[in-house]
């Protein structure tokens, strides 16, 4: 918490001191000013934003964080619009969808084109859905939020001509356009044939498709092909990202011209927040999300900084911590200590661990009362969301009753008030977040204060977000995680995380290709209920019985507690007002200030 760091500290010795680390950190600020990199001889219109880390990937397939590049660079069939909540033509100008809603067929737009200038038609369409999602050898996230029906199949698909290809259903399924809107990890976005097939048929030297290490982010940013508005133009670890105009973007406004207008995009990678804030105050960022410990400060300035802070209401997206409850073992070795894998797959534990945390402290502390309690995996402005008032379970802080659930499952308490298993092993576990968010790094410590009240010892260790995705994704081995997942509209965009061989299905997460095997792993009852309940729910194309369906696997999840919710902030982000033609939304990167980046104008 930065406003307590020279709480203490006399001021005739350090003052002084504090001066020249000020205008020191100006110069520096200065220096590192993107709105430098502009030369007299190359002034192009640009804005300026901000990312905590560098990209993983460039390829699109294997997305698994965000933000990502492909906010800028690629579009699917159709597109969301972030005010409307409407499914609007994207690359596809039209679809029509039978009487038995068993099949749909796209009709391309006329003249598409790829960055490089190649022809986008049908056969790229066809490529992505059927080389690389629906590829066995791929292991893309893609796959599970098209799985239909209870078996998991494919849709079948098929070209027409190449401006229409259809996609046949064995039975109806909801999700599916939603799916091509590619917006997310779990939304499909149109990748190039010419440019990648011959690496989905070569074979590396372990026999996978070259295609699974082709565009990594050592590729020459020259030979990434794209189809959105914008382009990887450079690309420099650590610093920042550069994207240029695409030139064969296929939007053009109401008058005929050429979209998008700004040339230029500076991705600035800046690992602080707090950093970012310093950045966008010294005029080097021109939009920056806000966090609730920066609101009251920003908003002083609002007016004499010359921008605008926006409000999108409570954000797309959820804040939680998780026990890793793999039962499963790696070459002999149990994932997690069976000790503590016997605390972490007790309900109770996990329930007592709910009531304890204070999340109404963490609302009025750390998020300055500037957000709602988060009690569902589905977002607060979704239409499937269940709250509390229409009957959702919720762990209001209660140590008391945490304690009493603790001893009823077991546990004791020795004369030091500390919590002992039923074999008198202390308990004891490791929770980790991503260092580079100092809002979750100052949850994770309430956190770990609010355990200890029940006489839980937490180690909480924040680590570098690369770090910690490996271990959940790879490795597998670690105990608590504070994280969050991005949200939307359509419950099914999750799919990934709520069945249980889900790609994201980390509290118990299910090797990937590729990956050493699991011996021992074990899906509880109500985990794969929620499972059934995801595939139920995609057949059902009556919204009203749409959301009863997920209102009961809201049930499921707030009862057993895979997930435990915290806080959920709202979407505030502040916009130079040289920036035009915002349309601000709770959906989409930056708090919505990039959904339609596309007609975003600069002033001079």
């Amino acid at each position: 918490m930065n406003f307590a760091v020279f709480r203490n500290f006399r001021r005739p010795f350090w003052f002084p001191l504090i001066l020249a680390i000020f205008f020191s950190c100006q110069l520096f600020l200065k220096a590192c000013n993107p709105v430098n990199f502009k030369t007299e001889a190359a002034q192009v219109s640009q804005w300026v934003t901000t990312t905590l880390g560098d990209p993983k990937t460039f390829n699109f397939a294997f997305n698994q964080e965000y933000p990502n590049v492909f906010l800028f660079t690629a579009e699917g069939l159709t597109n969301l619009n972030a005010i409307t909540k409407e499914i609007e033509p994207a690359l596809a100008e039209s679809w029509e969808i039978s009487e038995d809603k068993k099949q749909i067929v796209f009709t391309l737009r006329e003249d598409l084109k790829w960055s490089d200038g190649e022809p986008l038609t049908a056969d790229d369409v066809i490529f992505t859905y059927r080389d690389i999602i629906f590829n066995p050898d791929i292991p893309t996230d893609w796959k599970d939020p098209l799985k239909v029906g209870k078996d998991g199949v494919f849709p079948k698909i098929r070209k027409i001509d190449n401006r229409r290809v259809e996609f046949v259903f064995p039975e109806p399924f909801a999700p599916f356009l939603y799916s091509t809107t590619g917006g997310t990890s779990s939304t499909v976005g149109i990748l190039p044939k010419h440019a990648l097939e011959a690496s989905i048929k070569s074979k590396d030297a372990k026999g996978q498709p070259q295609f699974v290490s082709t565009w990594g982010t050592d590729t020459n940013p020259k030979n990434i092909i794209v189809n959105g508005p914008y382009k990887i133009e450079s690309y420099i670890p650590t610093q920042r990202i550069v994207f240029r105009r695409n030139p064969y973007y296929w939007r053009k406004d109401d008058e005929g011209n050429q979209l998008p207008y700004v040339e230029r995009i500076i991705w600035q990678i800046i690992e602080s927040t707090d950093t970012s804030v310093l950045q966008f105050r010294s005029g080097g960022l021109d939009v920056v999300g806000i966090s609730p410990e920066n609101f009251s400060l920003l908003k002083r300035e609002e007016k004499r900084g010359k921008f605008t802070i926006y409000n999108g209401g409570p954000a797309f997206g959820t804040t939680f911590i998780s026990f890793n409850l793999n039962k499963g073992r790696r070459n002999g070795k149990p994932l997690v200590n069976p000790i503590k894998s016997r605390w972490f797959n007790n309900l109770a534990f996990r329930q007592a661990v709910a009531y304890a945390i204070d999340r109404q402290a963490i609302l009025n502390n750390l998020f300055r009362g500037i957000g709602e309690l988060q009690n569902s995996p589905i977002d607060i402005q979704s239409p499937f969301y269940l709250s509390p008032k229409q009957g959702l379970k919720v762990y209001d802080y209660n140590p008391e009753k945490a304690r009493k659930l603790l001893l009823g499952a077991g546990f004791k308490y020795n004369g030091q008030n500390q919590l002992m298993d039923a074999d008198g092993t202390r308990v004891r576990f490791t929770l980790m977040t991503n260092s580079e968010n100092k809002l979750r790094v100052a949850m994770g410590a309430q956190i770990k204060q609010s355990l200890s009240e029940i006489g839980i010892q937490v180690d909480f260790t924040p680590i570098a977000f690369s770090t910690l995705v490996d271990k959940l994704s790879n490795t597998l081995d670690w105990d608590c995680y504070l994280l969050g997942f991005t949200g939307g509209i359509e419950p099914h965009d999750g799919a990934n995380v709520w069945l249980p061989d889900g790609g994201l299905h980390s509290f118990n997460q299910k090797p990937q290709p590729g990956q050493e095997p699991l011996i021992g792993r074990e899906v509880a009852p109500w985990e794969a209920k929620i499972g059934r309940l995801y595939t139920q729910a995609a057949q059902e194309l009556d919204k009203a019985k749409r959301k009863e369906i997920y209102n009961e696997t809201q049930r499921i999840t707030q009862e057993n507690l895979p997930f435990i919710y915290l806080v959920n902030p709202l979407t505030l982000a502040a916009v130079r007002d040289r920036i035009q033609n915002v349309k601000f939304s709770a959906l989409g990167y930056q708090r919505g200030t990039m959904w339609n980046k596309y007609e975003l104008k600069v002033a001079d």
